[in-house]
């Protein structure tokens, strides 16, 4: 498969509510669209690198840069044969896994559109439907929480995920469990805590957590290991799991029970598949996290939990959790018995709506041969 063509585009997209978690409060969000065209065919990516530091050190600017000067010219005007040859292509470049997944996730879409089959199926999917649950940012009163849990639970999400930091946590918990005693409950937070935390999240132990997601830093294995011997409830890895090999010194530490796979996170689809057949290895659940996608980077998410290891309910909401109007048609729903559909259509499955796309371009540049 040539590539002919490929295209950026920076888009800015208003969320319906701001969304607040330990790193502050968002009110937007920046992401990168990428398009490849090959041979009549169009793939499409979104490197979910934000507009701020705070989460990576990826920026939009900064994957800007790596996709046009380093990871376009290496795969641009290229006879592809699979996904695999593109990655070897770049592998030079060290980091930069959001710019990376951008670009791996368009050809993954253009590949699977020009063998006529569904992204879910190229990638080994298993599932027609995921199990899917929302993430609910740092609220100013336990009323607050618990109207906006009632809300949630009515469309029927099946599992709830509360963002914490210090001062928002075991109150919050407490007032859940109290108000949903059978709730299935999660809570993220960010790296806010350090180790001398530790008493916070012993007491948590009484409250039936599915797990508690990255508790101390974001970049730390080793002090995630101390505190997860001392703690009933799972531990699960976020922000510290980039590769295959981080995953297997979590494992081998006992950092964690439990991985969060996000592609942007660990470069795209072809490593996040390499993590999760590891850790089925070691009877290690995976889940599928979230990074306010638009239905473009959604739809890969759900091809990719549509692996037979996402075994918890991931962060792959509906559009309208976030945005009033989405980039793709159809827009992503969740069912009411809190599933998710996996698109069957060749490809990402879904539409992009041209005139929303074009709505929310704050720029634009393409690259031809």
């Amino acid at each position: 498969m040539k590539i002919d063509r490929i295209e950026l585009r920076h888009i800015k997209m208003i969320l319906v509510s701001p969304f607040t978690t330990s790193m502050g409060t968002e009110y937007d969000e920046e992401h990168i669209i990428v398009r490849v065209d090959a041979e009549g065919v169009t793939g499409w990516g979104e490197s979910v690198a934000e507009g701020t530091p705070y989460y990576s050190y990826e920026t939009v600017p900064t994957a800007w840069h790596i996709l046009k000067d380093f990871l376009i010219p290496s795969v641009l005007g290229k006879d592809l044969q699979s996904v695999d040859e593109a990655i070897k292509g770049y592998s030079i470049v060290r980091g930069h896994m959001m710019a990376k997944a951008g670009l791996e996730a368009a050809l993954w879409d253009a590949f699977a559109k020009s063998r006529n089959v569904s992204l879910s199926n190229l990638l080994g999917g298993t599932r027609k439907k995921i199990d899917v649950g929302v993430s609910i940012g740092i609220q100013d009163s336990e009323a607050t929480l618990i109207k906006k849990v009632e809300g949630y639970l009515a469309e029927g999400y099946k599992r709830i995920k509360i963002k914490i930091a210090p001062g928002h946590d075991l109150r919050y918990v407490d007032s859940l469990r109290k108000e949903f005693p059978g709730l299935i409950l999660q809570v993220d937070a960010n790296s806010a805590y350090s180790i001398s935390d530790l008493d916070i999240f012993r007491k948590m132990d009484d409250y039936a957590l599915l797990l508690i997601e990255q508790p101390l830093g974001y970049d730390d294995i080793f002090f995630h290991s101390k505190m997860q011997k001392e703690l009933k409830t799972p531990i699960c890895l976020d922000e510290s799991i980039h590769s295959l090999d981080d995953t297997m010194a979590a494992i081998e530490l006992d950092s964690c029970r439990i991985i969060n796979i996000k592609p942007g996170r660990v470069g795209g689809f072809t490593e996040s598949k390499l993590i999760h057949d590891y850790c089925a290895s070691f009877n290690i659940p995976v889940w599928h996290g979230g990074m306010l996608e638009s239905g473009i980077g959604r739809a890969g998410n759900v091809a990719l939990a549509s692996l037979p290891n996402f075994t918890l309910p991931g962060d792959i909401s509906a559009s309208k959790r976030y945005y009033t109007e989405d980039i793709v048609e159809p827009e992503f729903v969740v069912n009411p018995d809190g599933t998710m559909d996996v698109p069957v259509k060749p490809g990402i499955g879904v539409e992009v709506n041209m005139r929303m796309l074009e709505k929310v371009t704050v720029r634009s540049e393409s690259f031809s041969i």
